[in-house]
């Protein structure tokens, strides 16, 4: 198994070979050894790699197989191909899928039920917000979520999955010992260490345009469904929804505010058939994975809903002025018509309750 990793991570190398040369040069040739070792003649008469012949024999003589393989060693990085048992079986059932995945970290399974979900890198605190609540209580369900790492709604699905101990799955468009973006550093590194980042990108390679729509048909491939939740109309997550819909998976989306352009891309989703999504029991009762701790759901509501009863009067009509959306502490006493020091000591004991929740600035937002 060894020898053929090295000489398809060799293979995967060579500029011009995807997905498709390299599983012809594999029928033909029965192994990533032999296809390597392939004479010029021999190649030539493969008809996906009519008239490159002569391009993979020059590529050929500047890469060193092993030396190459050493580089994965040392970075820890390993190989999943797809004649592999642990190869994702869902992603096995795409168009053209890749021949060679990269891993880092131990979460990446062949087995387990996935979802993804994507959206804006330019998003509203709305947007972030449901990513982060969905991708929690999907993962609190035993599901993987996936997602590309971006800024934006990506970043606040991988981050709601790891703060439940969940598990998540980053896809790059690019290889995985790059970081992109560079300011997900400390995600990328959490990821690896309790999740998984993956490519089908071999080292070196930059995180260029055109890649990151070639990384998209395995977000959704790796998934039952892909969930959109917030994306322009020109949004990079719309094309993981159509790749979605042709690798006959379910596609959902999250409305939004109808002015919101963050909002357009799910609303046209939604207009050509997506299921629409306000609960990740949505998403769990049209992929028929039961809930697991319903319970203890249950039982929660129960008691966020007896703590709310038990507010008196005064801290009822302030928690009643707190939106689900950000809004600052000087605005909130002054729609409340109360003292500071009155209504401050209502928001901290509705904070201590867990029914509201201060942000970043003296912000504060209904849980």
């Amino acid at each position: 198994m060894e020898e053929e990793l090295i000489f398809l991570n060799a293979l995967n190398r060579i500029s011009f070979l995807g997905p498709v040369r390299i599983a012809a040069l594999l029928e033909r040739f029965g192994s990533s050894r032999e296809a390597w070792k392939a004479s010029p003649g021999a190649i030539a008469g493969i008809a996906e790699l009519k008239g490159y012949a002569g391009r993979l024999t020059e590529e050929r003589r500047r890469i060193d197989p092993l030396k190459e393989w050493q580089r994965l060693q040392e970075l820890q990085i390993s190989c999943v191909p797809y004649r592999s048992p642990e190869y994702p079986l869902l992603l096995k059932e795409i168009s053209q899928p890749p021949p060679l995945l990269y891993c880092r970290g131990p979460r990446l399974r062949n087995d387990a039920p996935a979802v993804a979900i994507v959206g804006s890198r330019r998003c509203t605190f709305y947007g972030k917000e449901v990513a982060h609540r969905l991708a929690g209580e999907l993962a609190g369900a035993g599901l993987t979520v996936v997602s590309g790492m971006a800024l934006g709604i990506d970043t606040a699905a991988h981050e709601g999955v790891l703060e439940r101990s969940g598990a998540t799955v980053a896809v790059l468009g690019c290889s995985v010992e790059r970081c992109y973006p560079p300011g997900n550093r400390s995600l990328m590194e959490r990821l690896i260490k309790e999740g998984a980042v993956i490519s089908e990108f071999p080292l070196d390679t930059k995180p260029l345009p055109h890649h990151f729509p070639q990384r998209n048909r395995i977000i959704s491939g790796l998934s039952l469904g892909t969930i959109v939740v917030e994306a322009s109309e020109k949004s990079g997550a719309l094309i993981t929804a159509y790749c979605a819909v042709e690798q006959n998976r379910d596609v959902f989306a999250v409305p939004g505010n109808i002015g919101s352009p963050y909002s357009r891309g799910c609303h046209r989703l939604l207009k050509e058939g997506a299921i629409l999504v306000e609960t990740a029991a949505d998403i769990l009762e049209e992929l028929g994975v039961a809930a697991p701790g319903g319970a203890a759901a249950a039982e929660a509501a129960a008691a966020k809903e007896k703590r709310t009863a038990s507010l008196d009067q005064s801290e009822k009509a302030l928690l009643e002025l707190i939106p689900y959306q950000p809004q600052h502490i000087d605005e909130i006493i002054r729609r409340s018509g109360e003292g500071a020091a009155s209504a401050g000591a209502n928001l901290l004991s509705l904070e201590l309750k867990g029914l509201i929740r201060q942000l970043p600035g003296k912000y504060f937002v209904r849980s």
